[in-house]
């Protein structure tokens, strides 16, 4: 099943359900291809450096134990290897079905096919100036398993600065790696990878030399570490356990956000287009 999402009758991205994902990579719906309004796409899924990156989605590593980001499993004293540990995310219904906005209800299993969590996901497309659009993704996890569960990483499981799982971007590979500033003038993916910048901007370019850039925001009251990849792989995300594991405790909640400004070129003022960016309706 796949569904778009637009703006003035452009398509600007295809959300996908992933039902067709190989089981080992943690099927889950994400977001392939988004695209800039001149029709660059910014978006990346099964690469080979990474066959379980998918676009944009929400990828979680560790749920008590369950993957939903796919792949291998950071084991403690063993390394990655590759477990019978992976869960699913199932659509369930559309709440909400509009050209530029779309809510669904999603249902979080694991390999036993019993319910973990419970997500309401909302992504909408907001309209900003002819060269940029802003996606705008939250999402509500709610802890249905009846019991308490918390959420790792393979940082938490003993690899240091491995913290990613969550709202995650996996962009396109360029004939060199992209770009990477943030605010306060940080330059570099050593300075941005880990830090609590109020915003972070992917430069790069695709096949044909066409420039892109991506400016990534948290909105709302959390402001998660970034997890930021750029000389192996362009790839961004609010990590949910950076350092430590997150409880979700049973019938406990977890809401989080992120907005993606999707520009054609580079941003004259990338400061400015974040505080814009934040200020949307």
């Amino acid at each position: 099943m796949t569904a778009s999402l637009s703006l003035n009758g452009a398509v600007l991205a295809v959300q996908r359900d992933g039902a067709d994902i190989d089981p080992r990579l943690s099927p889950r719906p994400y977001l392939h291809p988004v695209r800039t309004r001149g029709g660059t796409e910014v978006t990346e899924h099964l690469p080979a450096d990474h066959l379980h990156h998918l676009g944009v989605g929400v990828a979680v590593p560790d749920v008590s134990g369950v993957s939903f980001w796919g792949g291998r499993t950071f084991v403690r004293d063993r390394g990655s290897v590759m477990l019978d540990n992976h869960g699913r995310q199932e659509h369930l219904a559309w709440a909400v079905q509009k050209d530029a906005e779309r809510v669904e209800e999603l249902s979080w299993t694991g390999p036993d096919g019993a319910e973990l969590l419970r997500e309401l996901r909302s992504t909408r497309a907001l309209d900003l100036d002819t060269r940029t659009w802003v996606l705008d993704l939250r999402v509500e996890l709610a802890n249905t398993s009846g019991r308490d569960l918390s959420i790792g990483s393979p940082a938490t499981n003993g690899r240091p600065g491995a913290g990613y799982g969550g709202l995650f971007w996996r962009a396109p590979l360029g004939a060199r790696p992209p770009e990477v500033t943030g605010a306060g003038g940080l330059r570099g993916e050593e300075a941005l990878h880990g830090s609590r910048a109020a915003w972070l901007a992917l430069a790069g370019e695709d096949g044909s030399g066409a420039p892109w850039t991506l400016l990534f925001v948290q909105p709302g009251v959390h402001r998660d570490p970034w997890f930021l990849r750029a000389s192996d792989y362009p790839g961004v995300g609010p990590a949910l356990a950076w350092e430590e594991r997150l409880p979700l405790p049973g019938g406990g909640r977890l809401e989080r956000g992120l907005r993606v400004a999707v520009c054609d070129g580079r941003p004259a003022d990338p400061a400015a287009l974040a505080e814009a960016v934040g200020a949307l309706d």
